[in-house]
């Protein structure tokens, strides 16, 4: 019969040599996480946004009456930019709705106006 002392040592050397050669020092690399999403931040007020579309829309189709009529170019004669058509109280307050509708709607009137 075999000596405890002979089996547990018979036993023990190739355990230690297994993690002798499993215990390296490997370095991973990995790649870095994908940057967060750009913050909502920059995304424009439904109230803003409306105030665009629509002042812009007017703004184009004002000045191609004009033009058809042979009125010259008059941002500020047609009542549209002064009523600010399109508000809609349950979005926001007027204020920010009539600066941004107006700006919208020179600058649609100078698209849709014809320069020669």
């Amino acid at each position: 019969m075999k000596s405890p002392r002979l089996v547990a040592a018979l036993f023990s050397v190739p355990l230690l040599l297994a993690a002798g050669c499993a215990h390296r020092n490997y370095t991973y690399a990995y790649a870095p996480p994908p940057p967060p999403p750009p913050p909502q931040a920059y995304a424009v007020p439904p109230l803003i946004d409306r105030a665009n579309r629509e002042g812009f829309r007017l703004g184009m189709e004002s000045a191609s009456r004009d033009a058809y009529r042979g009125f010259g170019y008059q941002p500020k004669r047609d009542p549209a930019f002064r009523d600010t058509p399109g508000y809609d109280p349950s979005l926001g307050p007027y204020g920010p709705y009539r600066d941004a509708f107006r700006a919208a709607y020179l600058h649609g009137y100078d698209q849709g106006f014809p320069r020669h």
